[in-house]
């Protein structure tokens, strides 16, 4: 299957603005990549680790899909009762069972390879590719254009992470995907990151 090297938001201070982006919650979880060829389900962590072991409902819902060839890219989460991902309950692995993927990309499927096609042409042929999937393997919900910064802003009021906004006619290129996140200061996520340099 296809090797390549993940799409990274680079951090900023202030959510970009305009008609060519769109704006997606950030989940709180484990960046991760399923890949599909047959039977074979393989749910692998950023530094190439396969999760498949670990995340059993995120592989029976893809084993599930019509498609047998596919590479999602997404956010391995646990949500709460109100939808919110639960950092805690993932890391704890008390909870493997209920992880999910907040896909958010569709890099290759079917055996074609779709990094040089916009993002959101991806993003299309990702809700198809998912549609009737809501539970295990969900599409991340988003938002073009001006409407950023206070979704950002609503997404601080419900104690979210933040938000990733991306540049919608971008292809799937590490260095040039122009993926931008920006997060909520009050989160504990910021606490962890301090913790790591402190």
């Amino acid at each position: 299957m296809l090797k390549f090297e993940y799409c990274k938001p680079v951090s900023a201070k202030a959510v970009p603005t305009g008609p060519d982006w769109i704006h997606e919650v950030k989940y709180d979880g484990y960046r991760g990549r399923i890949v599909r060829d047959g039977k074979d389900v393989k749910v692998s962590s950023r530094s190439g680790l396969d999760w498949a072991w670990r995340f059993p409902w995120i592989v029976e819902t893809a084993l599930k899909i019509k498609q047998s060839q596919f590479i999602i890219d997404g956010e391995i989460c646990v949500l709460d009762v109100q939808g919110i991902s639960d950092f805690d309950a993932l890391h704890s692995n008390k909870h493997n069972e209920e992880a999910q993927l907040y896909a958010f990309d569709l890099v290759a499927v079917g055996g074609e390879d779709l990094r040089d096609l916009p993002l959101l042409d991806r993003k299309g042929k990702l809700a198809k590719l998912l549609r009737g999937r809501a539970k295990g393997i969900f599409v991340a919900p988003f938002e073009r254009g001006q409407i950023g910064p206070e979704l950002f802003m609503a997404a601080c009021r419900m104690r979210l992470e933040g938000i990733v906004s991306k540049h919608q006619g971008r292809r799937y290129r590490a260095r040039t995907c122009e993926w931008v996140k920006v997060k909520n200061r009050a989160h504990p996520a910021m606490t962890r990151v301090m913790d790591s340099f402190g």
